[in-house]
């Protein structure tokens, strides 16, 4: 742990894999998912918008190179950045032909591109692209992250969030995806109004044992023109409150393994495409308000974590 942060910050990771700051440069293709487009079903998942989960990428039509480019101008001159993760961040960046997966990964093989972000579905992970990525890695030297939402263990939620995947694709993906030593960082939501205490700690027993390596942790926020804005407007759900996400999100993190990397503690999305978003809170201070109550209570970071219990079980600790 850092000074005065009470959890492992993905930052700090970064430094000490690659001696610097790095920052994501994001990638928008044109894609679908097999939530959208018919294969498992053809209304997605009720909190994504059209945009598949993206806000700020440049437009889908600009080229891989001409995007990494102009992200990194723009980013590398503002925080004086020199190393890169290429983030190809919506919808499911592995649902497409076999060809043109190998043609926009491979426009990252750039000096400056120290790592490649892949957000995807479980369900669309396949061992002919994790082989390629295998070779690819290895003839360049790029490391892989692979980003998969989660969001629960709770199959019920997942039902009513109409993921049409479940935990065991998850499991399955993280199965396949440990074989080939990839990074595996998880999306979850720590604000489902149908998930308790006991989902939250569940969620995270599971990440521990899969062997993720990173989290990303979100609100949950309602964007406009979808199934979720029409529920909450229809007062069919009842939004937990800013410091019920407060309490969810510590809880969560006391049993998440202490070096599992913590992306981010809070998500956000533009005002004008939500209805609901944080509470209508910055997002820098509901994430100052969860460290502040830490540090005074002396909460680390996988306190309460599993492998704590299998350390007692052994006899390793007092």
């Amino acid at each position: 742990m850092i000074k005065d942060l009470p959890y492992f910050p993905i930052s700090e990771y970064y430094k000490t894999k690659y001696g610097q700051k790095v920052y994501k440069l994001p990638v928008k293709l044109s894609l679908t998912c097999p939530n959208r487009d018919g294969e498992r079903s053809n209304l997605g998942c009720i909190f994504c918008s059209e945009s598949g989960g993206s806000f700020e990428n440049l437009p889908s039509y600009m080229t891989v190179d001409k995007q990494l480019e102009t992200n990194k101008n723009y980013i590398g001159n503002r925080y004086k950045a020199k190393k890169f993760i290429a983030y190809f961040q919506n919808f499911s960046n592995t649902y497409m032909e076999y060809d043109k997966f190998v043609e926009v990964i491979e426009a990252c093989d750039k000096e400056y591109i120290s790592a490649i972000s892949i957000s995807t579905r479980s369900d669309c992970m396949t061992y002919r692209k994790l082989e390629f990525l295998k070779e690819f890695s290895k003839k360049t030297g790029k490391d892989i992250i692979i980003e998969l939402g989660l969001q629960t263990a709770n199959y019920k939620t997942l039902k009513i969030l109409n993921r049409c995947e479940d935990l065991a694709d998850f499991i399955r993906a993280c199965n396949m995806i440990n074989e080939y030593g990839f990074r595996i960082c998880t999306h979850v939501i720590l604000s489902l109004p149908w998930d308790d205490d006991q989902d939250i700690v569940e969620t995270a027993r599971i990440i521990n044992t899969l062997k993720v390596k990173e989290v990303k942790i979100h609100s949950l926020y309602i964007i406009k023109n979808t199934k979720l804005e029409k529920m909450y407007k229809n007062n069919e759900i009842v939004m937990p409150s800013k410091e019920d996400y407060q309490k969810n999100v510590i809880l969560f993190l006391r049993h998440i393994n202490k070096d599992i990397a913590i992306q981010r503690l809070v998500g956000r999305a533009p005002k004008e495409d939500t209805v609901f978003c944080n509470w209508d809170t910055s997002w820098w201070l509901i994430r100052d308000e969860i460290i502040k109550y830490m540090n005074e209570n002396n909460i680390l970071q996988g306190d309460l974590s599993i492998q704590r219990e299998y350390k007692k079980l052994k006899g390793e600790m007092k």
